[in-house]
Order: C-alpha cells, then structure tokens, then sequence
C-alpha cells in the first residue's frame, strides 16, 4: 500500500516542483527512506520491492529529461522486457537510499538502464534492465523517444556487462 502513497507524493508533490531538465544520458537521483512495511522477515528491504522502487526511480528519471508528460500526451507505455540485479549488501529499515537511475545506451529496439541503490555513499545493489515502448501494441522505434526529448544523441557504447548480457539473452531465446 505504501507504493501507492509513493507513487501519489512522486507524481503530485516531487515532480511539478522538480525544476530539473536534464540530459537523458545523464543520472537521475530519486531518494526514499526504506520504511518497516518495505522489509521482510529478516529486517531489510525485501527483493521484490526493489523492482517497485525501481519503477517510481525510472518515472522520475523520464520526468527529469522532459519526457513523461510526452509519453502520456502519446499513450506510450514503457514496458520492462529483462531484468537483472546484483544484491551486495542489505539496506536496513528507517535507511535512506539515492537510487540513481542512467541511461547506458539503446539499439534499434530496446533501451539499457542501469540503476544503483546507493545508501551511505555505497553501493548496496545494482540492477540492469532492457526494456522498450509500445503504443496500441507496437513497439515504437528508439529513435522516436530520442527525437522527443529534442536532443540529438547517439548512444553510447554500451557496457561489457550489457553485452554479455544481450548475448545470453539471444541465447536463451534461440534454445526455445
């Protein structure tokens, strides 16, 4: 129920008076303080509510960049296709944590995100997520996106991690 809460502060308190407009390569910072209800039996925060936390952190990224009010005007749903993450230590209740979300590069269909739960200036976790954007069931091409946000970006070279990872993926799909 809290995410709901989160969700209502973001998009009605943190957003409108969010001033920044920035880059879309550049690192978005959305802060929390991981609340009991986040956590579970063993007093950290509980593996499924880093995705959510994830979720709100990727709202806040498009709205820093200037693109969330564009994709709702257009109906765009980002939609996240893989998700991988590394827990390197717990984050504990009543901690406050920056999670730090960047665009790390983009192919013809999908974009790559990654995101850093950083809590006392380390990091406890890092998450990486490919995902694309579809309207009425069509995925709608990157190039799209980019020209929304007025900027003329090619993209970076994507990360050896995010390679490999694409070539496990491509595996995994031609064994089925």
């Amino acid at each position: 129920m809290n995410l709901y809460f989160r969700l209502l502060y973001l998009l009605l308190w943190q957003i409108p008076r969010n001033k920044t407009k920035q880059s879309m390569l550049a690192t978005s910072h959305y802060q929390f303080k991981v609340l009991p209800l986040d956590c579970d039996i063993n007093l950290h925060l509980t593996n499924s509510r880093y995705l959510a936390l994830m979720d709100l952190a990727r709202t806040m990224m498009m709205s820093d960049c200037g693109l969330l009010s564009k994709m709702i005007k257009r109906k765009w749903l980002p939609i996240v296709s893989s998700t991988e993450i590394t827990f390197i230590r717990d984050i504990k209740p009543w901690q406050s944590c920056d999670l730090q979300t960047r665009m790390v590069g983009w192919d013809h269909k999908y974009f790559y995100i990654e995101q850093r739960f950083v809590c006392d200036g380390k990091v406890h976790a890092i998450a990486n997520l490919r995902g694309l954007f579809v309207h009425k069931r069509k995925v709608i091409d990157i190039d799209r996106l980019i020209e929304l946000t007025g900027e003329q970006l090619v993209s970076p070279e994507l990360p050896q991690e995010i390679i490999h990872w694409q070539a496990l993926l491509a595996a995994k799909k031609a064994n089925n």
